[in-house]
């Protein structure tokens, strides 16, 4: 409760969601929920420039051509603490600390068969037992979350932690997580259309659905504080 009586908003946390199908037949997420939001997030755009092209190749470019979407990147901090599950006796924390979420936020990195599929070919290895088969493997897609407006798919393109802190048995107990994330625009989905790629054109749609209403509201803002601004011609 605020100072005021009023109940205070719910806490939305962020996530990280690993989209994958997995051998039981179903898409079964890799649901990563951020302990504590990062208190800092960097956001970057760069647009497609003309001026990087071959144009001996290509021909002279228009100056604002743009045939594609600006590459966008996310780069933030997770931090990972024990402390409060083992206070409440949580078993999984008591037993292996953090970690079970460093092993969820590693798995983003990796070509996966989903939770099950990646833990029965593992299996089959350390037992002998694996494929000769040639197969290209694939990073699932990542959607991103943060909060009901921003869910955008992403690929993880950089994962560095700092542990800090372990239990008597080396189990760590608090970590730092620095992570890199490419956004995946609906140009990468192009060839494909599986029930993951479509929920990931989906998320990204709606990001922009929302950043073109916020633009709007912010032309009838603009709108108002203009009003005291004296005409320029």
């Amino acid at each position: 409760m605020t100072e005021f009586g009023r109940p205070e908003p719910g806490l939305h946390k962020g996530a990280l969601i690993q989209l994958v199908k997995d051998i039981v037949g179903v898409v079964l997420p890799n649901v990563v929920l951020f302990q504590y939001n990062p208190t800092k997030i960097s956001h970057t755009v760069t647009p497609w420039n003309p001026a990087e092209v071959d144009q001996t190749q290509r021909g002279a470019q228009m100056p604002m051509v743009q045939p594609f979407n600006p590459k966008e990147s996310f780069t933030l901090s997770v931090e990972l603490d024990a402390t409060d599950d083992l206070e409440g006796r949580n078993p999984i924390a008591t037993k292996y600390g953090i970690g079970d979420q460093l092993a969820a936020l590693k798995k983003l990195t990796y070509p996966s068969e989903g939770l099950f599929g990646d833990l029965v070919r593992n299996a089959k290895a350390l037992a002998g037992q694996s494929s000769c088969k040639v197969e290209r493997p694939t990073v699932p897609i990542v959607l991103f979350v943060w909060g009901v407006n921003r869910i955008v798919p992403v690929r993880v393109t950089s994962y560095s932690v700092e542990e800090t802190l372990y239990s008597p048995d080396l189990q760590p107990l608090h970590a730092t997580v620095a992570l890199g994330l490419e956004v995946m625009t609906p140009d990468n989905f192009k060839c494909h259309q599986n029930i993951t790629q479509k929920i990931a054109t989906a998320a990204y749609s709606w990001t922009r659905l929302n950043e073109d209403k916020l633009a709007i509201l912010n032309s009838i803002n603009a709108a108002k504080r203009a009003s005291g601004i004296p005409p320029l011609f």
